[in-house]
């Protein structure tokens, strides 16, 4: 790397010649001269834009310059593109050859420019320095994301969508009308004053700001400028003279100027502008995130500014155009400094992300600030100089370097506000004792072990302190004195074990959430809120009783009583102290006369004390208890009850709601899923008349009174899943307001009437006995979302389908497929996916499933949450397969690593502003073994998670990236100086430390992901994947207990988001469970004896090879699931680009025994593969184009279908094959004649559409490599030269038989998804074909005796029917 640079770095090959000779390529590898500069080689490409996406499309080089590349690592390729103008149709892209050592100087002089520069992730824009080595940047940021391997590396940077994240500009794209704030401007006649003494003159006009500015016409920006201040003056039209406006300042000397115009349409735009300025009082000016480098020039002229925002760019802190000349004469900081300030009514200026370095000195000549934000800017010190500030009372220092303040600003009196936030700071400022006036204190994010209160106490001003993620291990105090200062004090996230504050007798609030506290002790004399959640409290001391105490928050600790003082606060509202380990409820807390919202969720709690007053309760959250009944008053005392949770108990009944005839009940919300709750407690609903929401999922219902549901005539959702109903009651059509019914897992026979609902949007009946649907001529405007999934006995008629057409999601299950194949889905996995919005208005969760991936018996699922957008995770939807087979083609070891990472760059510009996250599981057998167990590869980002259910005990295979739960992520972040806001998100967006996309928050979001990967053995049953929400409100155990004796994979999926959703998440939830089944009994492997079926869908109870049955002719429908299962597509192939194979001994050698995953043995032969040389096509094929081939032979019939198979014949010598059948269910009823032939018929079937069938199989371990187009079943090449689209080329499909033991052949062809795609030979036809068979095993055995003794290809038989 280190010699490439000099060589190549002495000038640029010329760009006239974009495709140098051979010897000049080869000079400039091997370090000559090419050319008269023989360094850098520029290609220029004229790329047109992608409408869609404003990106550019791939240009490619040749393959010289490849070449060239792949000598040194050192060396790739920098796309430079010129200014990016919206109007140009195409955007001029040149292509450099460089190395890293290569600096911008060079590439500017090649390209004639004189700057070069960077733009990242669509932004800021900035100009690089002269020594500056471009590709060595592009290398920094790729090795920033996570590549590590430098051939990979220099491969990724000569993908041109790389430009979504990191481009170079050999002129800076920035618009001036955006900078200037230029109005109106143009050049007429003007005169100035009310008099006639002065002459017209043509003088340049602009309106810019809140100033007119007149200037001579060839000077106008270097000669004599009158500037005309608008603010408060008046523009008026003249009567003497033709389109002409007065423009008058205001004050006591008021200047005025006559500009004339041509036309009267630009009159009235210049006096409607004008008249709005002349109006308003502009204060604010901001020009955040422009990527300046100077101040602009018509800043200056607008001379009221009080806030200035200049933060996101890239000031210079002193120099031409620099800060300087915010605080004097721009025409005279040159020469020498000038008293007269620009800005004399200045008060707030924000310089943040400006990477100044240092502090400019120049700002603390501007006296009239009094708040200055000069955050993330890379500053070790602050000068002396600050003292100047005088009138400085908010200052902002966050995410610098600064470990120490200077003296001088001790000097700032007016100070209240102090940032120091994401410093190095190791102990509390003790120049903040001379801040007399000093309120607020923000070190947060430092490097703090030690909270000194004596020197707290020591800062007597001070209100609040905020000290969230130090490293705090302990609260020292010298003293008993008491502060009566501190009012509010933030310690979250850190590692402290006990605390003390008893001496802060007037704090009101306090966070310690996510600390190691055991115990906690505090002065309630002003105590008014604490945040103590997340900790290892066992006991919590306040003294005296908080009087003024409002909220109180104990959850996820391990308290087992509420404390005896929280009884006795007379004023508590708020009260949760779920997630802990209470066993009892003291009487006084649910009596209490204040207490409006109590949390005991997830305790012990067997009973709750009686009620024998009025209580003002709102909410009451009871769920995860040991409850079997719920206090008998309680319905009738606690009239203001709006919200009820009682899920995951076990309760048999209900209390009543009223004493009387009439109910006085204003509960609305009421959650009692996976209770013990019969048909008993429906009455006792009627009783609650507001009811808008009600969950009875997962109880013992049989029956919904009719009579009942009619008088919930509020009800807006509705949800009946997991139980044993066998109807909706018809009388659903009375609740008007349901938007929501969800009845899955039930046994419901009748579709329930809800069709005439007019609100109605979501309805799911999944999972049920449905036949038939009556539904009316118009479905109700609202319907969005009708699932009708897991109801295999629903045939759905044409008519129906149409009228569904309509509605935005409908999810039936795929019609079956004409061959036995469906009757197996899987033989090692089977999968279900659930989603649901929720309370949300839209989806933003995606699956990807796929149970037969590639070409082997490989599966891939995956689960992407956008959180609040939907683009990214349908994005990733749809790419990540393609990704995940292309690496995997590439690289071993870092497939699933890189997966994500191409994956994050192919996301483009959507990927710059929005994030996701996602989970990815790849199963497949052992690259190097193909006969080893299955292995399990998980690689995830955010906070999607995948479970595995081992021996039925969860096993968690993810890493969850979150500022919270990841600690070692959240240092990362602080060190790379990014802020954290106090609801703990990277600057305010995301919790998530690593995501796919939100590159604009680079580096502090990653998309490297974390990868696991374990073999999958017997005991694995269960591998569940979910989104945030779901794994927020069920614990892992939970998860897993509550799905691992459920068949049904989909049922499983919607149980596990009913549970999310009726625990409380509002929030978009997604949940797939795959069912694993790496056991004994899917053993496919000979020495179980079991065997595989013949063409009729028939299994043998011996080794022998079934022959096919008569009356299905000589094309049989039989199960594609068992001839999947039985040969991989690594034995067969398309073989119309491969070359042939070749034996040890030069002939076909005999197959080993099989075996499976769980029973691997050595193989004893080589299987070798031969070229088909016979391909059956229709005149059409199934993406509607033309075909080339042949017609279809005589007698083939194909009913009018689009059918096109290809066909490859595996020759064995020696003893003939027996294959084995995935289970021992399958039985024969077909005779078996024996015969000794080894030919083999491997039938493909391209066209099908049915994504999800699974292909199984076993790879030979000896087996010649394939070549990467059979491989890849993506954009796979058909017979007719058309190419097969990505949804149905996933569904490769192999059937493997054996040909019968007499002198006879047949050919057997799955049949298609579609009734009238099935391949038939009529019966009369069968002999003809059979003896066409014949012939060419004999003639395959002639050969074959031919050149035995020597080396040769074998040879290709043609089956021409």
């Amino acid at each position: 790397m280190g010699e490439a640079g000099p060589a190549l770095g002495a000038g640029l090959w010329p760009r006239e010649t974009p495709e140098p000779e051979e010897d000049e390529v080869a000079g400039g590898a091997r370090g000559g001269r090419a050319g008269p500069r023989g360094g850098i080689r520029v290609l220029k490409r004229n790329v047109k834009r992608n409408g869609s996406r404003s990106c550019l499309n791939r240009s490619r080089f040749g393959s010289r310059e490849r070449d060239w590349l792949k000598e040194d690592v050192g060396r790739g390729c920098v796309y430079v593109y010129g200014r990016d103008s919206a109007a140009a149709a195409s955007s001029d892209l040149r292509l450099v050859l460089c190395t890293v050592d290569t600096p911008a100087s060079e590439i500017c002089d090649g390209e004639g420019k004189k700057n070069l520069f960077l733009q990242l992730h669509g932004e800021l824009v900035r100009r690089l320095e002269p020594t500056e080595k471009p590709l060595q940047i592009v290398y920094d940021y790729l090795a920033g994301l996570g590549f590590d391997d430098p051939v990979r590396m220099q491969e990724e940077a000569a993908h041109s969508d790389l430009s979504c994240m990191i481009r170079f500009y050999s002129e800076k794209p920035c618009q001036v009308e955006q900078l200037d704030r230029i109005l109106l401007s143009g050049v007429y006649n003007v005169r100035k004053g009310k008099t006639q003494l002065h002459k017209w003159a043509e003088r340049l006009v602009i309106l810019c700001g809140t100033c007119l500015i007149v200037s001579s016409v060839k000077d106008s920006h270097t000669g004599k400028m009158h500037i005309l201040p608008l603010v408060g003056g008046k523009v008026e039209e003249m009567k003497r003279r033709q389109y002409t406006l007065a423009f008058t300042s205001a004050g006591a000397q008021a200047q005025t100027y006559h500009v004339s115009f041509e036309t009267l349409a630009e009159c009235q735009r210049w006096h409607r502008q004008a008249s709005t300025v002349v109006s308003m009082r502009l204060s604010m000016v901001d020009l955040s995130c422009y990527s300046l480098e100077e101040v602009p020039e018509h800043l200056f002229y607008s001379q009221d500014i009080i806030y200035l925002n200049l933060r996101h760019n890239f000031m210079r802190s002193s120099g031409a155009g620099s800060l300087d000349s915010l605080c004097s004469d721009r025409r005279s900081w040159n020469s020498q400094p000038s008293a007269k300030h620009r800005f004399t009514q200045l008060k707030s200026l924000n310089l943040s992300h400006n990477r100044l370095g240092e502090f400019p000195v120049s700002l603390c000549e501007i006296s009239t600030l009094t708040e200055l934000n000069i955050s993330c800017n890379g500053l070790h010190y602050l000068p002396s100089q600050i003292g100047k500030l005088l009138n400085l009372q908010t200052f902002w220092l966050d995410g610098n370097f600064l470990t120490s303040l200077p003296e001088e600003l001790g000097s700032l009196q007016q100070l209240s506000c102090l940032g120091l936030s994401f410093n190095n700071f190791c102990e509390l400022p003790a120049i903040c004792e001379k801040l007399i006036i000093l309120e607020k204190l923000a070190l947060a994010g430092n490097l703090l072990e030690t909270l000194d209160l004596a020197v707290l106490n020591r800062m007597s001003h001070i209100k609040s302190v905020d000290l969230r993620l130090n490293n705090l291990k302990r609260a020292a105090a010298d003293a008993l004195e008491v502060n009566k200062s501190v009012t509010y004090m933030d310690l979250r996230d850190n590692q402290m074990t006990d605390l003390d504050l008893s001496c802060l007798g007037s704090l009101e609030q306090l966070h310690c959430e996510r600390n190691k506290l055991k115990e906690l002790t505090l002065s309630g004399f002003s105590l008014r809120a604490l945040y103590a959640n997340s900790n290892c409290l066992t006991a919590v001391s306040i003294y005296p009783v908080p009087g003024q105490l409002t909220c109180l928050e104990l959850s996820h600790n391990q308290l087992q009583c509420v404390p005896d003082w929280a009884c006795e606060a007379k004023k508590l509202e708020v009260l949760d102290v779920s997630y802990n380990l209470l066993m009892e409820l003291p009487s006084r807390i649910l009596s209490s006369l204040s207490l409006r919202k109590l949390m005991v969720g997830h305790n012990r709690l067997q009973s709750l004390p009686p009620l024998l007053e009025h209580i003002p309760l709102e909410v009451l959250d009871l769920q995860h208890n040991l409850l079997t009944k719920l206090p008998e008053m309680l319905f009738v005392k606690a009239l203001n009850l709006r919200y009820l949770n009682a899920s995951a108990n076990s309760l048999e009944s209900l209390p009543s709601a009223c004493t009387g005839e009439e109910s006085l009940s204003m509960l609305q919300l009421l959650y009692l899923t996976n209770n013990n709750l019969t048909d008993q407690c429906i009455p006792v609903l009627v009783g609650h008349p507001s009811l808008r929401i009600l969950h009875l999922a997962n109880n013992n219902l049989q029956t919904f009174p009719a009579s009942k549901l009619s008088k919930l005539e509020h009800l807006e959702e509705l949800n009946l899943s997991g139980n044993k109903l066998k109807t909706i009651p018809t009388t659903v059509a009375n609740c008007k307001l349901l938007h929501t019914l969800i009845a899955h897992s039930n046994e419901i026979s009748i579709f329930p009437e809800i069709l005439h609902l007019p609100r109605i949007q979501f309805v799911d009946l999944s999972c049920n006995d449905l036949t038939e649907i009556l539904i009316p001529e118009a479905l109700p405007g609202a319907l969005q979302e009708l699932d009708l999934s897991g109801n295999t006995n629903l045939v759905l008629e044409h008519k129906t389908l149409d009228i569904f057409s309509h509605i935005t999601t409908l999810k039936i299950d795929a019609k079956p497929s004409l061959t036995a194949d469906s009757a197996l889905t899987s033989t090692f996995w089977s999968h279900g996916v659930a989603e649901m919005a929720g309370q949300r208005n839209k989806l933003c969760v995606s699956s990807l499933a796929l149970g037969s991936f590639a070409e082997g018996v490989e599966a891939v699922y995956g689960m992407f949450d956008g959180d609040k957008n939907e683009e990214l995770p349908r994005l990733l939807q749809c790419t990540m397969a393609d990704v995940l087979l292309e690496e995997v083609q590439q690289s071993d070891t870092m497939f699933m690593s890189n997966t994500f990472l191409v994956s994050h760059r192919k996301l483009g510009m959507a990927g710059q502003k929005l994030g996701s996250s996602a989970v990815l599981c790849y199963i497949r057998h052992d690259v190097a073994d193909p006969t080893s167990n299955f292995s399990l590869t998980v690689a995830n980002v955010g906070t999607c998670q995948a479970i595995l259910c081992r021996s039925g005990k969860p096993l968690p295979l993810s890493k969850v990236f979150s500022l919270e739960q990841c600690s070692e992520e959240a240092k990362r972040v602080k060190e790379q100086k990014a802020i954290i806001t106090e609801d703990n998100k990277v600057n305010g967006v995301t919790c998530c430390t690593r995501m796919l996309g939100c590159t604009y928050l680079h580096p502090w979001i990653l998309p490297k992901p974390h990868v696991n990967s374990i073999p999958l053995t017997v005991q694995d049953e269960l591998l569940l994947l979910g989104n945030k929400a779901l794994w927020e409100h069920l614990s892992y155990t939970e998860a897993v207990s509550a799905v691992h004796r459920l068949h049904d994979p989909l049922a499983a999926a919607k149980k596990l988001c009913t549970l999310a959703q009726s625990y409380g998440c509002q929030d978009n939830v997604g949940a797939m469970v795959v069912c694993l089944n790496i056991s004994e009994d899917s053993c496919t492997c000979e020495m179980h004896g079991l065997t595989l079926p013949g063409p009729g869908g028939f299994s043998s109870t011996t080794t022998k090879p079934a022959t096919p049955s008569s009356s299905s002719g000589i094309a049989s429908e039989f199960s594609s699931e068992l001839s999947a299962s039985e040969v991989s597509s690594e034995v067969g192939s398309t073989a119309s680009d491969e070359h042939s194979a070749v034996g040890l001994d030069g002939s076909l050698l005999p197959r080993q025994e099989r075996r499976c995953s769980l029973h691997p043995v050595p193989p004893s032969s080589i299987f070798q593969r031969q070229p088909s040389s016979a391909t059956f096509s229709s005149n059409q094929s199934d993406n509607g184009l033309d075909s080339d081939d042949e017609q279809p032979v005589e007698g083939v019939m194909t009913n009018g279908s689009k059918v096109e198979v290809e066909v490859d014949i595996h020759c064995c010598k020696g003893k003939g094959m027996e294959f084995e059948p995935p289970a021992a269910e399958y039985s024969s009823s077909a005779p078996e004649p024996e015969d000794d032939s080894g030919l083999v018929l491997i039938i493909r079937r391209q066209n099908s559409v049915n994504c999800n069938t699974v292909q199984r199989g076993v790879k030979e371990k000896c087996e010649l490599q394939k070549s990467l187009s059979t491989c890849c079943l993506y954009g796979k090449k058909l017979s007719n030269g058309s190419i097969v689209p990505l949804e149905e080329s996933l569904n490769l499909i192999e059937v493997a038989t054996e040909a019968p033991k007499k002198k006879t052949g047949y050919f057997a062809a799955p049949s298609q998804m579609e009734p009238e795609d099935q391949f038939v030979v009529p019966p009369d036809l069968e002999e003809e074909v059979k003896e066409q068979m014949k012939q060419h095993q004999e003639n395959g055995a002639d050969q074959e005796k031919k050149e035995e003794h020597a080396v040769a290809l074998p040879e290709e038989f043609d089956t021409a029917l």
